[in-house]
């Protein structure tokens, strides 16, 4: 799927207060990196975003062979 055909823009009914286009962007962008076991943290610190944490996880369910 093309990303550009993605696009589209947002409405919304309110201004956002706390975080910008670029935060949104890399928030998005930070979802689409990540793999299907996975946190996205948001850290706000004296009031403003500071970092965007990911951690990903590795599922267990199914047996692997030795050295894969």
């Amino acid at each position: 799927m093309n990303r550009d055909e993605d696009r589209c823009t947002l409405m919304l009914s309110r201004p956002l207060r706390s975080l910008t286009a670029w935060h949104i962007q890399r928030i998005d962008e930070a979802l689409v990196s990540t793999g299907p076991f996975a946190e996205i943290r948001l850290v706000k610190n004296k009031g403003k975003l500071r970092f965007i944490q990911t951690l990903e996880s590795e599922g267990m369910l199914e047996p692997h062979p030795v050295g894969e």
